[in-house]
């Protein structure tokens, strides 16, 4: 392959985006040939700036809406050709992430449909923001809090922002069993309800409830319960429940992510051991705590994510050395 400095140094950008943002991505990134953890950072750095432009809190939901249509509009010229003047064709994350997508065969709707999950409550704010309504009315639906009526809603959603991730990550890990590609999706859905789940508090500080509130309904728990704790509360036994509930889902969507594995090329199966490690090892911790995820967030210390690597480097120094 012919080298090229400049698709060179844009990998090498997406890199060290991933190192300083992806707290348990990059764990797994390190267990991949350098090839496919090229193309896997620049899949993140790429996720890293679409979710960046669609959460800075320090701009208008309707001026992050313009913003994030006009990067996507950019990303497309790219993608197409030409360029337009205004485009980010020098952007390193794009110039890497296009390179990514071609070497890969990764389809380009799979990424609109990651672009589309960081824009649903940009979306839902500009829906709500109709013309006919009052200006009282429309201040009222702009805070009103993120929800989610239903399980099946939120799996939409989580399909968007985690699911399409996996689907783009089989990708570049490489399988030929298209039964890989439901299991991927399930994986995503079992990663993003533990974020959910750690998340609680952060997100309610956001006007954000990810529970579906059909859940809450069950287990009778109110939406202002969750939006207005009092700071570092211990969970009642009606949340209690309600969280082991989310987390009960999430253990039946890991067995999707042990199903995975072997459909996954031999040197790519250690990254995704790592991932599935430390995302299930987090939900343990979740559970372990009684879900209490209030008083503290949940997470795995740098030295047991280290642990989990090694033993990652191992299976991957192991599948070259059979291969």
């Amino acid at each position: 392959m012919t080298f090229d400095p400049q698709l060179d140094a844009a990998y090498a950008v997406c890199r060290a985006i991933a190192r300083r943002e992806a707290k348990n991505f990059y764990y797994a990134f390190l267990a991949l040939p350098e090839p496919r953890r090229n193309a896997i950072c620049a899949i993140y750095a790429f996720m890293r700036q679409a979710d960046d432009l669609a959460d800075d809190d320090s701009l208008p939901r309707e001026e992050r809406r313009r913003r994030l249509q006009e990067w996507q509009a950019n990303w497309r010229a790219v993608c197409h050709g030409p360029a337009s003047p205004h485009s980010s064709a020098s952007d390193p994350v794009f110039i890497a992430a296009s390179d990514t997508v071609q070497r890969f065969a990764i389809p380009l709707n799979l990424l609109d449909e990651l672009i589309a999950g960081v824009t649903m409550d940009l979306e839902r704010a500009a829906n709500d923001c109709h013309p006919e309504r009052s200006v009282a009315e429309s201040k009222n639906l702009l805070f009103a809090p993120a929800t989610y009526a239903t399980f099946a809603d939120l799996y939409r959603y989580c399909y968007l922002v985690a699911s399409v991730v996996g689907l783009v990550s089989i990708r570049i890990f490489g399988y030929s069993d298209p039964r890989a590609e439901k299991l991927a999706e399930e994986t995503g859905i079992a990663f993003q309800l533990t974020n959910i789940l750690r998340d609680v508090t952060e997100d309610a500080a956001r006007n954000r409830v990810y529970l579906p509130l059909e859940d809450l309904a069950v287990h009778n728990v109110s939406l202002d319960s969750l939006l207005h704790r009092a700071p570092g509360a211990p969970p009642t036994a009606n949340e209690r429940a309600l969280l082991e509930a989310i987390a009960f889902r999430a253990e039946i969507y890991y067995q999707s992510a042990e199903e995975l594995l072997p459909h996954i090329d031999p040197e790519s199966r250690p990254a995704l051991w790592v991932l599935v490690s430390i995302y299930h090892g987090l939900l343990k911790r979740i559970e372990k705590a009684d879900y209490d995820v209030f008083s503290r967030r949940a997470n795995l210390l740098i030295p047991q994510k280290l642990a989990i690597l090694v033993v990652g480097l191992a299976r991957m120094a192991w599948a070259r050395l059979v291969a």
